[in-house]
């Protein structure tokens, strides 16, 4: 790393692990986890089997790393939000600039697939495995924005825990919205809803 940033063995390495993550995705969106083998991933991204096999166990952990990158790369971007910023408006920038970019009228059927396989067990458990970490590098962003305790304070908890909330909220809304949602200022709004403190919509 160079002044803060990522060298170029890095920037590669985090190339390889998203051309592999979404290969994963994209083959088991158009066969069916069950259909998709290491060697079909690997052959997609342009890769071996081996180094496959160097970045993820399982091909579960390869589709969720992109979801997780997205929250990581989250809290870094917090960090780097200016000091003066209110909280929760770093907080919301923070969380959909990884999104920038993200497809907002997928192909057709592409949606109805991945409700689909986010129906699979080991997509689940991959899911709840990482959150973990995940949340806890949300946390500690905002705890040293925030001037709180990662560990002995409620409020940073909380509101990583919110905000994650709020995500998945974002992406179940998305994923049932017929006719199909743009995700990126979807989230946007569950996120300053929740900064408003979620108000009464029935005292408007």
């Amino acid at each position: 790393m160079t002044d803060g940033q990522p060298g170029l063995r890095e920037r590669k390495k985090a190339a390889t692990r998203e051309a592999l993550s979404w290969a994963a995705l994209s083959l088991a969106v158009e066969r069916g986890l069950e259909n998709v083998r290491v060697e079909d991933i690997a052959a997609a991204a342009g890769v071996s089997p081996r180094t496959y096999n160097n970045y993820f166990s399982s091909k579960a952990e390869a589709i969720v790393h992109r979801h997780r990158d997205r929250i990581l790369r989250a809290a870094e971007a917090l960090r780097a939000r200016p000091a003066e910023e209110p909280l929760w408006e770093a907080l919301t920038q923070a969380l959909v600039e990884p999104f920038d970019g993200a497809e907002e009228e997928p192909a057709p059927g592409w949606i109805a697939a991945v409700r689909q396989l986010l129906r699979e067990p080991s997509l689940q458990a991959e899911l709840v495995r990482g959150g973990a970490r995940t949340r806890a590098e949300l946390t500690a962003a905002i705890a040293a924005r925030t001037g709180t305790d990662a560990d002995r304070d409620l409020y940073p908890k909380l509101v990583a825990a919110a905000a994650l909330s709020a995500m998945q909220v974002a992406s179940e809304h998305y994923l049932a919205a017929d006719p199909v949602v743009a995700f990126k200022p979807l989230f946007a709004e569950t996120l300053r809803q929740l900064a408003a403190g979620l108000p009464d919509p029935s005292t408007r």
